[in-house]
């Protein structure tokens, strides 16, 4: 999985067009519009989350993680395919109703699946080859028994599926898709990758750091206050501290998707040691809040997720709510959220290609949010 390599670099630090001195809005109201628009927007743009649809310009390299596998930016046009995928897939478990959007967006997932040059994009890159197969195989629609991408499957090797040299949250992921893709594996069972996933242990190390931050920030006040040599000087106002976030991007990150894959995208509980879950839900509300104040859409749209993995009714706590006004406020008429964040956003100038490159992510999972928070299901 490609993840921002530092905070600067990742959802970006736009000034905060959606601060919390903007009315917070409707929660019920907020979730419609965004469902709506989002649901609509991707049935509208089908033919380019498919690699072999003619005629178009596939999207081009988009940076930051994704809800599926990605482990490199040289086979884009699967990851936009697999990312359908996933929300289909969980359309589908939550709503198996008659809607005709999701059985649209099915069959154009299933034609590229059961296409034969699929399993070419799935191995281009050597070191993402694993995590694609195998998340292509868990998110499979019904009808690709028999399609070109199983045959990849039969080249995985022990070596391919071993836990050796990955992280606990690599391990947790790896799992993840090869158990939904029925293929063996060397990981270690959920109970212990919880016990060792970042959802238990970033709570204590954002805390750890922030002790420090506000030594830091003591020890820098008294040396301005020695300073203080000009009779009448302000003195012992400690310098401002940026705004920075309680973790790191790619730390955001990897909490948001831990919470997924351990609860199935909210199909069950996370399975955390007794305590563990209040501690990850107060740091993914202080993480929000962050996200809120400068239009981070796409991690704000992930936390409020990882709200509902943990249990948590996101509608009812402060920082969900203001999350999904801060997401209906960014969203086009259209129905698109135009980018990961405020600073990196789409123009309406931008041609078709790269207005699509720059959107569909975060219109993608700010649609699959609003399906876990039970909206835009078949009434």
């Amino acid at each position: 999985m490609t993840t921002t390599p530092g905070l600067r670099t990742g959802p970006g630090s736009a000034a905060p067009g959606c601060a919390p001195a903007a009315p917070v809005g409707r929660p019920g109201h907020d979730l419609e519009q965004l469902s709506a628009g989002a649901l609509g927007w991707i049935g509208r743009h089908l033919d380019r989350f498919d690699p072999f649809a003619p005629g178009h310009d596939r999207p081009g390299p988009t940076p930051g993680p994704t809800p599926v596998p990605d482990p490199g930016g040289a086979h884009r046009p699967a990851k936009a395919a697999l990312e359908l995928a996933l929300l289909t897939h969980c359309w589908t478990r939550l709503d198996p109703g008659d809607d005709p959007r999701r059985a649209e967006a099915t069959d154009r997932v299933r034609a590229v699946w059961l296409h034969s040059g699929f399993p070419r994009l799935l191995t281009a890159e050597p070191r993402g080859a694993t995590q694609y197969r195998l998340a292509c195989a868990a998110l499979a629609p019904a009808g690709t028994e028999n399609a070109p991408f199983r045959a990849a499957l039969a080249g995985l090797t022990a070596a391919d599926l071993a836990p050796v040299g990955r992280s606990p949250y690599q391990r947790l992921e790896l799992r993840y898709y090869a158990d939904k893709a029925g293929v063996a594996h060397g990981i270690e069972p959920y109970p212990e990758l919880a016990r060792r996933n970042v959802l238990v242990t970033l709570p204590a190390t954002a805390l750890a750091r922030a002790r420090r931050r506000d030594a830091l920030d003591r020890r820098a006040a008294e040396t301005v206050r020695d300073a203080q040599t000009v009779e009448g000087a302000e003195t012992g106002r400690r310098p401002p501290r940026p705004d920075e976030p309680p973790v790191t991007v790619p730390e955001a990150y990897a909490l948001t998707h831990s919470a997924f894959y351990l609860s199935d995208f909210a199909r069950t509980g996370p399975g955390l040691p007794d305590g563990a879950v209040a501690d990850a839900a107060a740091l993914t509300g202080r993480l929000l809040d962050h996200c809120v104040r400068h239009d981070w859409w796409d991690l704000a749209a992930e936390l409020v997720m990882t709200q509902v993995c943990l249990g948590l009714d996101p509608t009812g706590t402060p920082e969900g709510a203001a999350a999904l006004a801060c997401l209906a406020r960014a969203q086009r008429p259209d129905g698109s959220v135009p980018g990961r964040s405020a600073a990196t956003r789409a123009s309406t100038a931008d041609p078709a290609p790269e207005y699509f490159a720059k959107a569909y992510h975060t219109t993608l999972v700010t649609a699959l949010m609003t399906l876990l928070l039970g909206t835009g299901r078949t009434p």
